[in-house]
């Protein structure tokens, strides 16, 4: 049963919510990475690399920003996008044949 933190009265509620979330996170990452194939196609038409550091100082410091602005430590997430990032251009090289 979906209830918020404050409403689990027992550990097995607070186990339940936290599958659900990580759930719900996991079908948001599916997402994110449907637009990072995209990205990749769209890149090898317009030949722009896989690693664009602009962009990723610009992502990371989003992930910082919207950590924060949740209450939660930026540096941690931002290190969490960090290797998501790198994930990615690791696809996106192999996929222009970069590598």
């Amino acid at each position: 049963m979906t209830k918020t933190a404050a409403e689990c009265t027992t550990m097995a509620e607070i186990r339940e919510n936290i599958d659900r979330v990580d759930e719900a996170l996991m079908a948001l990452f599916s997402e994110r990475w449907s637009f990072i194939r995209r990205a990749a196609e769209i890149k090898a038409g317009l030949g722009i690399p896989a690693d664009v550091p602009e962009r990723v100082r610009q992502v990371r410091d989003n992930a910082r920003r919207n950590a924060e602005a949740q209450g939660l430590d930026g540096a941690f997430y931002e290190d969490i996008w960090a290797a998501l990032i790198g994930h990615a251009i690791a696809y996106e090289k192999a996929k222009l044949g970069e590598l």
